[in-house]
């Protein structure tokens, strides 16, 4: 070895003991006294998460009935022993038409068409499943109901019923858009 090699690994050899030296003082006694004082500590308690109520779809159910924003139509029976005056009762001598098989509860309007005159057409399944088309003028249920206008979102329907005492009365009806 060389006079310069010796001195350096002489040098090298002085600094690892220096190094040595400073690090076995006790300069992490204070961090050691805080971990122990931590550790000793009692925990803390977290409080769960809340638990949220789940959300629930509202379905709305009466569709088939009166508008709340309509009047209500006024249908008074009254118990009179006299025979009533009405001319109002069914062509029992017209074709029956398919849609007068079902009754009108089981029936749902599911869209309408255009037609090339700009007349609308309703779209109605019935529930056996199959999807029939109808204008004003066509009967459906079976209360002899026929259809007397046609929107985008309902069927509005006459059907004509027994009032009771032997005769007949008109009663409105409507079939509103099924969108489910």
């Amino acid at each position: 070895m060389t006079g310069k090699h010796a001195g350096k690994a002489w040098l090298g050899v002085c600094l690892a003991s220096l190094l040595t030296a400073c690090s076995q003082g006790s300069g992490f006694s204070d961090l050691d006294k805080f971990m122990t004082d931590t550790r000793a500590k009692p925990r803390g308690h977290v409080e769960p998460l809340p638990e949220f109520k789940a959300y629930e779809a509202f379905s709305y159910s009466a569709a088939d009935r009166r508008a709340p924003f309509e009047p209500p139509v006024d249908v008074q029976l009254t118990m009179v022993d006299d025979e009533p005056v009405s001319d109002i009762e069914p062509d029992l001598d017209r074709p029956r038409e398919v849609l007068e098989n079902f009754d009108l509860k089981s029936l749902a309007m599911v869209g309408t068409l255009q037609g090339n005159e700009g007349n609308l057409y309703a779209l109605v399944r019935d529930n056996t499943g199959g999807i029939h088309r109808v204008r004003t003028e066509n009967y459906m249920g079976q209360n002899y109901g026929r259809i007397v206008g046609i929107s985008e979102t309902r069927i509005e329907l006459i059907e004509i019923v027994p009032n009771g005492r032997g005769g007949w009365v008109e009663r409105p009806r409507s079939l509103s858009l099924d969108e489910g």
